[in-house]
């Protein structure tokens, strides 16, 4: 009985999310996730949600640290749960917010992963590489594009899989593209970008749409298709992407695109804009990244680093062994 109490309250609440709120579908079901992980805690305790208090909250938490839970994603599951302790506070159907005066658990904001320059270059380089038989290159020529489109646009993958034929505008140079919340801005692209999305359009994505007719289906102008002339789906694109990377995801290019511009003299707001983060804050993890970087050449260039002076010591020692 109480596991029913829960689980129609969670549908009531995603169905708040989707309806009032507006949050795409993948936002609505991690939020579902996180509540109904939080509810069969509570039920172990013999408790529900809408009886929760603090201690059941902080106990939780004690309980995903106890399982190797990192701190961000407590973090965030915390942060799903505020919501959903606001929502029923808004609705008068409790009176207290067992969530108050929980803090988030403490350095969740872990230093996002990201790849060289000349690793990106090496991948980009191997998708370059022609394929024979029509099929075979039509797939190669739609990853070469998803490829440039995650790192040259810093897109998401969820981002990439959605975008129609009508959202490219290869003649500016820019996509328009539709993030969390449904918020839509404008990305730029660099010129190898638009040159293999030029390719696929004209010679790959002909081939993947004639497999199968989407006549009267909304789907029919998706721009990236499967072999089966379908949408292409979030799990193929992640599969693809640790193919030709050796291991990283598609997010992984997605900091690699934010790090390099952070290090080649971008500001934040410009890489907040491109990103479509809501809160700059979310972009400043990128100065830490940079900073690292810049640090390791501080200390090879500078006359008062370690890193120069040995390098400094050894064309002394080869210059005397040459004399």
């Amino acid at each position: 009985m109480d596991t029913q109490r829960n689980l129609d309250l969670i549908w009531e609440y995603r169905t708040y999310l989707r309806v009032e709120k507006g949050l795409r579908p993948l936002t609505c079901e991690a939020y579902d996730s996180d509540l109904k992980t939080f509810a069969e805690f509570l039920e172990s305790r013999l408790g529900v949600l809408v009886t929760s208090t603090q201690q059941d909250v902080a106990a939780f938490l004690e309980h995903l640290r106890a399982h190797g839970i990192d701190s961000r994603s407590a973090a965030r599951k915390l942060s799903c749960i505020r919501g959903f302790y606001k929502w029923l506070l808004l609705d008068r159907r409790i009176h207290h917010d067992p969530t108050v005066n929980i803090e988030s658990p403490k350095a969740w904001k872990v230093l996002p992963k990201s790849l060289a320059e000349s690793e990106v270059n090496a991948m980009l380089e191997v998708a370059e590489q022609a394929a024979n038989g029509p099929q075979a290159r039509a797939t190669h020529l739609r990853d070469r594009a998803i490829l440039e489109l995650l790192y040259a646009g810093g897109l998401r993958v969820s981002e990439v899989t959605s975008l129609s034929t009508g959202d490219l505008a290869l003649d500016l140079g820019r996509v328009l593209v539709r993030g969390k919340g449904d918020k839509e801005r404008i990305v730029p692209l660099g010129v190898t970008a638009l040159a293999a999305l030029s390719v696929y359009l004209r010679e790959g994505r002909p081939h993947l749409s004639r497999v199968r007719s989407f006549a009267n289906r909304a789907d029919g102008a998706r721009l990236f298709l499967s072999l089966r002339g379908m949408p292409l789906t979030r799990q193929t694109v992640w599969q693809m992407v640790k193919s030709a990377s050796g291991g990283a995801s598609p997010h992984t290019l997605r900091h690699s695109c934010a790090t390099h511009m952070v290090e080649h003299g971008a500001d934040l707001r410009s890489v907040q804009v491109l990103l479509g983060h809501a809160d700059i804050s979310t972009t400043q993890v990128y100065t830490h990244l940079a900073l690292g970087r810049l640090k390791a050449v501080h200390r090879l260039h500078h006359p008062r680093a370690s890193g120069r002076e040995v390098v400094e010591k050894r064309v002394l020692l080869t210059d005397e062994e040459a004399s």
